[in-house]
């Protein structure tokens, strides 16, 4: 865990176009009952899919 998150995947920003992985992959987490969610990080221009705080799988 780090900043109180938790990394469940990363996919890389050049995905083919009309192509969310990310996304896809948070919703199928959300099906599951997690609260994943999609953030952009900036320095290595990847989509993290996140678990925020005591919500986040051990």
């Amino acid at each position: 865990m780090v900043n109180g998150r938790t990394v469940l995947e990363r996919f890389p920003a050049g995905g083919p176009r009309g192509s969310w992985p990310a996304e896809e992959f948070a919703h199928a987490r959300r099906q599951e009952g997690l609260p994943a969610e999609v953030v952009m990080d900036l320095a290595t221009d990847t989509f993290l899919v996140i678990v925020r705080g005591a919500e986040a799988v051990e």
